[in-house]
């Protein structure tokens, strides 16, 4: 009987040997909990050979990101092209309109304008795998997705501002530059909300989130506030001390440069409220390599591909990982997540953001 048995196994595996070499190898590569028919996504993403990521996140931040999918899927060649969330958007338009083909993935932390994409109709519904794990206010139509949870903080530097006058709420910050414009003289930074796509957005929200937002910018204004389009220009002059504090500036960054010079950037996350970005993900209807997107975008939201930006300081937006994040210690009233969704469209209309801008430009110079 024993000697049957064998006989039987050995022959059986015997049988098995060539069609188990001829299955496609990605079959092995189905995440654990998926379907067994996104198999067939992965070797239509293998068949299709390649993928193109729009991205306003810097690849050097996101790294360890790629090469985590690069690993799981060795036979798609990922081209990853960083740029400033506006010409990132403005690329996007004209690429759409010459029908000459733009991204497989467009990812970006200017929320409002890849939601007026997915808005305008160039978006591709696709229901991740991944969605069960993530809240509410992440997803939009399975069309838009929210991938991280990052805050907006205030960023000092440590050797320039007293312990004593550091601002831990946005009335804080008001009352400080107006009570010292002089000594915070050209020593104020932020993001240029007219040329900046996440400063536009990050400055719409507070103006929400606080009645006396205007009150804060005048007294930016009377410092004679310095304004850029990237966080890593005011990363790097608050660290040499050109300018000392920060305002509405992306979380993530600034926490990984304090962990690298601890002595010289402090980061306060506001108790009055802090408000929670995302960067968020979408595949264009145009998308020449479909299914090689939905593998990316399945893996930013997975475990793995949280973990691996978390690392980087960018919280994860999933919500069996919400205690790794920065946030993870803040009473829930206290943030102020950014809904993934038409909302978000509302100062983008033109005559309401020409109007924002204006009013901004007003409080900047007092009036």
């Amino acid at each position: 009987m024993r000697r049957n048995l064998a006989l039987f196994v050995a022959t059986a595996l015997t049988v098995a040997a060539p069609l188990l070499a001829s299955a496609p190898a990605s079959a092995q590569a189905v995440p654990a909990g998926y379907d067994p028919s996104y198999a067939k996504i992965i070797e239509a993403a293998n068949q299709e050979g390649s993928l193109s990521i729009y991205s306003a996140t810097d690849a050097a931040a996101v790294s360890e990101l790629l090469k985590g999918f690069e690993a799981l899927y060795p036979k798609i060649k990922l081209e990853y092209a960083d740029q400033n969330s506006t010409e990132m958007y403005n690329r996007f338009i004209s690429e759409a309109a010459a029908n000459t083909g733009t991204a497989d993935v467009m990812w970006s932390s200017a929320m409002d304008l890849q939601i007026k994409l997915v808005n305008d109709g160039y978006a591709q519904p696709y229901a991740s795998p991944e969605a069960k794990n993530l809240p509410d206010w992440a997803n939009w139509k399975n069309e838009a997705y929210g991938t991280t949870a990052e805050p907006i903080v205030f960023a000092y530097n440590k050797r320039a501002v007293p312990e004593a006058e550091v601002p831990k709420t946005h009335a804080d910050l008001a009352k400080l530059l107006a009570s010292k414009p002089d000594v915070y003289k050209g020593k104020v930074t932020s993001y240029d909300p007219e040329r900046s796509g996440v400063g536009f957005l990050y400055i719409t929200q507070d103006a929400q989130a606080n009645k006396n937002t205007w009150d804060l910018v005048k007294a930016m204004g009377q410092t004679g506030v310095k304004l850029y389009t990237s966080s890593g220009a005011m990363i790097e002059r608050l660290t040499s001390g050109e300018h000392t504090i920060g305002y509405n500036m992306i979380g993530s960054y600034v926490l990984e440069r304090q962990k690298k010079d601890p002595a010289s950037i402090g980061v306060v996350l506001p108790t009055d409220y802090t408000i929670i970005m995302s960067r968020i993900a979408f595949i264009p209807k145009g998308a020449k390599h479909p299914n090689a997107a939905k593998l990316f975008l399945d893996y930013l939201l997975s475990k793995p591909g949280q973990e691996a930006m978390v690392a980087r300081y960018m919280g994860s937006i999933r919500t069996d990982l919400a205690h790794i994040n920065p946030t993870a210690d803040m009473p829930a009233d206290m943030l102020r997540p950014i809904h993934v969704g038409p909302e978000l469209l509302t100062y983008l209309d033109q005559v309401k953001r020409l109007k924002f801008l204006k009013d901004w430009q007003k409080a900047l110079q007092g009036k």
